[in-house]
């Protein structure tokens, strides 16, 4: 007879299933992406041939043209970054084993998805949200959960993900870590306990997927309206004439019209999936620090790490217990130092204090238990 699955390894089997369905939404939000920005595109060309459009309505415009466009330069950038990540980690022999299975074939349609999902400032650089990371971390992070989900990757996916990533790669890589030997066995009751925090840091991730995979379906099907209206509007526009001034009152209106909706497509473009932004950024730990100098005795090489504890353990109930225990188990882990680029000489528990301390200061009403 089967042994009867623990309550982390179910919590586990969850967030595996659930990733598996994430990612498979957003090479549909990809797709849908592409459509739309071609779309943006024809209206584009025909807005162009116009002449005498109000100041007003060309700036509109223009600020159109620009986002869009840094959008795509967002999504180009990601897939060259990550043709070159795989180049440098095959000559090296390490991509097939590092990256897992599902990954091999990127390409422009899950670059544009990601690029979609994670969001581009008006700059066209990741959305600050990510605690600074560039936008190739967060596509990265995107496979390391894919290719886990997938049954592929294991240790080696976590620990070359988790390093590039940053924040955003804890979250993505929770339902590996358990497994990839965070748990370290120092006594039943310890262990025990690290498996109930694991349980709930893993449940947690379960309910963010779920309304990450809600966002994402729910961005899809604006997208997809989106796309029939400019295309609709195009073929109107086009027999507007090419002068501003000719045009009746009742076809400047229109217009009008017209570049409010590509104004609004260009903007649910470029949006994040919020369920996916990490709660903690680098500019959260500086706000902190101004009122814990407890900080100014910590080098800040070390804050990213600290960063991305708190988005580990946010809204997890912490005592004092739980963190000489977690302490304990990641300072002995040599997969967890590596992951997180720091020696067991430098950890300090004191990390994971200032951590859950952030967590309370910024959330102090979500603890769950």
């Amino acid at each position: 007879m089967a042994k009867k699955e623990s309550p982390l390894q179910q919590a586990e089997k969850q967030v595996k299933d659930i990733l598996i369905s994430v990612n498979t939404n957003i090479e549909y939000l990809g797709l849908a992406s592409g459509k739309v920005y071609n779309a943006l595109l024809d209206i584009q060309r025909s807005f162009d041939c116009i002449r005498g459009v109000p100041a007003e309505e060309a700036l509109k415009y223009e600020e159109v043209k620009k986002l869009s466009s840094s959008w795509k330069l967002q999504a180009e950038r990601i897939e060259k970054e990550y043709d070159e990540f795989i180049a440098k980690n095959a000559m090296a022999g390490a991509a097939g084993g590092a990256l897992g299975v599902g990954v091999a074939a990127f390409g422009p349609t899950v670059a544009m998805g990601v690029a979609t999902t994670f969001g581009v400032a008006s700059t066209g650089t990741a959305i600050s949200a990510l605690g600074g990371a560039a936008a190739t971390n967060a596509a990265l992070a995107w496979l390391g959960g894919g290719a886990l989900a997938a049954g592929g990757g294991g240790m080696a996916a976590g620990q070359a993900l988790l390093a590039l990533a940053g924040p955003i790669g804890w979250t993505i890589g929770i339902a590996s870590l358990a497994t990839c030997g965070v748990i370290f066995f120092i006594g039943r009751s310890r262990q025990k306990r690290l498996e109930e925090i694991f349980t709930l840091v893993t449940k947690r991730e379960f309910r963010m997927y779920k309304l990450a995979e809600t966002e994402i379906k729910e961005k899809v099907n604006t997208i997809i309206n989106e796309t029939s209206q400019l295309v609709a509007a195009n073929q109107e526009i086009q027999t507007f004439g090419t002068d501003y001034r000719s045009m009746t009152e009742e076809q400047q209106y229109r217009l009008g019209i017209y570049v409010n909706l590509m104004f609004a497509a260009t903007q649910n473009l470029i949006k994040p999936i919020k369920s996916l932004i990490p709660k903690f950024s680098i500019d959260d730990l500086i706000a902190y620090s101004l009122v814990n100098p407890q900080l100014s005795s910590i080098s800040s090489k070390f804050w990213n790490l600290i960063v991305s504890l708190a988005n580990f353990f946010h809204a997890i109930e912490l005592n004092e217990s739980d963190i000489n225990i977690l302490y304990k188990s990641l300072k002995k882990n040599a997969q967890f130092m590596k992951s997180a680029n720091i020696n067991k000489d430098e950890f300090e528990k004191i990390f994971i204090n200032i951590a859950t301390n952030i967590d309370l200061y910024k959330y102090p009403r979500l603890k769950i238990n």
